[in-house]
């Protein structure tokens, strides 16, 4: 008996049939209640059946087809031996010793009984094979089908859900999953099925050729063997679920080091990592111990229930015999059908154990496809029109966490084609401006519009749409420069990107490139320097060309002189255009129509660059405090000497989203 340990990760899915609902679940623990099969697989079926696919059906109609067709010539196998050893024992039966030979004519049957065997054995083969390949396209598609729902319903989901869960697992929960379902829809069909059949077939011949008798005792076999089998796999199913927990913690944690390879770099961390990882690992190790264990208790006692089924259907079989009520050919049938039956008493036992551990990977898929999104456009929303572009908050209250507010009662409008900065100390709640306006999350109170119309009342496609951003942060494809300048818009022609490119400034040092646009750029962005992937950044935006900017200090990773080129061409890529620009660095807002200053949630101050400086405010005293930062800097630099940063303080708090 084999266990599958390991299981194909099945192809890179597109098409997927509509969203399954239902309330979000609690996250519960790896080994908490499991829906039972048939749960799941009522789940399931809307996507194992398919639906619109006739082609599809019609495989289905003739695989089964070609399943019982397989079995039927299946039970001929045993009835071939029988009739061969009946043949010769009758073809040989008078003769004397074994040294003198048979008359030709008395092999003639034998002869013809071996051929109708191996034809046999080769038409259960060939049909059995055919069966397989002509279900296998069925079962891919059902594969395909219900992975890209789930990729596509974790796109859905609330940036929130993201925050807290890490990637690397997410990604283990969908591949396996995935394997899962393919798993217990090829199980289910080309196995569970069968197996019955064949089950019931043996049982049949065993009370018609031999007497109930027989059928009793390969039945009781049967139902100690499942009994057993059933005890021993519910102790591996716990196993399995610390295995898989281990083991999605351990690629987890490669995950995350690899993603921050440079950070570990600079800390000289690599063997803190590489502990970090060895203790998950230890864990996924002596899990998996346990299971090649269990495994083997397993098997041994499958083997010793079958071995005394068959010892005793064999004495009876030769009881028989002694009293003249069967022949040697009738003691060859029962042996066969025996062995016949030890086929579909290994897939049962196999198929109980594999879909015990389908059933969680892909209840764990379930899980999240269960999970609604917290942001849902309304039922009957409409796509957001965009006339002039005017943002408006309206007393907007927000907190990440109830205790603690974020936004306390912000009001403020950025009319159409005009630019207003919203700037302030770390954790004022500028970053938060954003989010909401993206709808990431909605406010606890308060109202965002555009051009009048509640952003919460139009479908989130259409306001993403209508609003370009450039992030603090810039996080690019592992593809090339030009498939992410082309993110901003797929169908853009060349010239339309290398323009977007020479607004962002980085047309030349792309044409400087030997592959110029196709030039990769690494996990994350990682072979371009921090300027170059903001330009990037800049690039894409400026080709999807909306209506409204957010640029979220968008030159924050630009050195002075590349600021400065890279300021005046979000100028002009501004001009005309609504835009919210929250900046830390003030040199690159005095520009601004209007500049809000926030502080503790609160906008304490707004006017222009000159008014504000006037006001000698909460402004004024940033303006200074940088202008003061910035000429010792360049008095530092003028003397050749190291420049130092400041130390951070125990009381500092950087401007993180959970801050934010």
């Amino acid at each position: 008996m084999t266990d599958t340990t390991a299981r194909p990760a099945g192809p890179t899915p597109p098409a997927g049939p509509k969203p399954l609902a239902g309330p979000n679940p609690p996250a519960g623990p790896a080994n908490a209640e499991r829906p039972g099969l048939i749960a799941t697989y009522r789940r399931l079926w809307p996507h194992l059946w398919p639906y619109g696919r006739p082609d599809l059906q019609r495989r289905v109609f003739l695989a089964f087809g070609l399943l019982l067709a397989a079995k039927l010539v299946t039970m001929v196998t045993p009835f071939t031996f029988k009739w061969i050893t009946d043949a010769l024992v009758a073809a040989v039966g008078g003769q004397e010793g074994g040294s003198t030979p048979v008359p030709t004519g008395l092999l003639a049957a034998p002869m013809l009984l071996i051929a109708l065997y191996g034809v046999s054995r080769i038409a259960m083969s060939a049909l059995t094979q055919v069966r397989d390949g002509l279900f296998a396209k069925v079962a891919m598609h059902a594969v395909r089908r219900l992975a890209l729902q789930t990729f596509e319903h974790m796109h859905r989901l609330s940036l929130r859900f993201h925050l807290e869960r890490k990637t690397g697992g997410l990604t283990r929960v969908l591949e396996r999953g995935r394997a899962g379902i393919e798993e217990l829809s090829r199980l289910m069909v080309l196995t569970l099925v069968p197996t019955i059949v064949e089950f019931v077939l043996v049982l049949g011949v065993l009370a018609y050729e031999f007497s109930w008798t027989y059928a009793a005792t390969a039945f009781l076999t049967v139902a100690a063997y499942l009994a057993f089998t059933y005890k021993a796999t519910e102790w591996r199913i716990a196993i399995r679920r610390r295995m898989n927990a281990s083991d999605t913690d351990a690629n987890t944690k490669a995950v995350d080091s690899l993603l921050n390879y440079e950070t570990v770099k600079y800390f000289g961390a690599e063997r803190r990592e590489a502990a970090r990882y060895d203790e998950s690992m230890a864990k996924y190790e002596k899990a998996s111990t346990q299971t090649y264990v269990s495994l083997a208790v397993l098997n041994a006692g499958q083997a010793v229930i079958f071995t005394l089924g068959m010892t005793a259907v064999m004495w009876l079989a030769a009881r028989d015999i002694l009293a003249g009520r069967t022949t040697i050919g009738g003691f060859v049938l029962a042996n066969t059908m025996l062995v016949q039956l030890a086929m579909p008493l290994n897939f049962m036992g196999m198929i109980y154990r594999e879909i015990k551990q389908a059933l969680i990977d892909i209840d764990d898929m379930f899980r999240i496809l269960g999970q609604n999104p917290e942001i849902a456009d309304r039922p009957g929303a409409a796509p957001l029109a965009v006339a002039g572009g005017t943002v408006r908050f309206a007393d907007v209250r927000f907190a990440y966490n109830p205790e603690r507010p974020i936004l306390r009662g912000v009001s403020f409008e950025i009319p159409a084609g005009q630019t207003v900065a919203v700037v302030g100390p770390s954790g004022a709640g500028k970053s938060t401006l954003s989010r909401l306006l993206f709808r990431f999350y909605e406010p606890s109170a308060g109202r965002i519009s555009i051009d009048g119309q509640d952003i919460a009342a139009v479908t989130q496609a259409s306001l993403r749409a209508a609003i370009g951003m450039v992030p603090q942060d810039t996080v690019l494809f592992n593809d090339t420069i030009g498939y992410n300048i082309r993110y901003g818009r797929a169908d853009a022609t060349d010239a339309e990107l290398r323009e977007a490119a020479r607004l962002a400034q980085i047309d030349g040092f792309v044409s400087s490139l030997p592959e110029g646009y196709d030039t990769p750029v690494g996990e994350r962005g990682l072979k371009l320097s921090g300027g170059e992937k903001q330009r990037v950044a800049i690039a894409r935006t400026i080709l999807k060309a909306p209506p409204i900017l957010v640029l979220d200090e968008a030159t924050s990773a630009l050195d002075s002189f590349t600021e400065a080129e890279i300021q005046s061409a979000l100028d002009r890529v501004s001009r005309g255009r609504t835009t919210l620009v929250i900046a830390h660095r003030l040199s690159t807002v005095v520009n601004a129509d209007a500049i809000l200053v926030l502080d503790h949630g609160r906008i304490v101050e707004r006017g222009t660059h000159a008014a504000l400086l006037e006001a000698g405010g909460v402004y004024a005293a940033l303006w200074d405090r940088q202008r003061e930062a910035d000429a010792a800097l360049e008095v530092l630099q003028r003397a050749d000497a190291p420049v130092v940063p400041p130390r951070v303080g125990r009381g500092a708090v950087p401007e993180t989203e959970a801050a934010e």
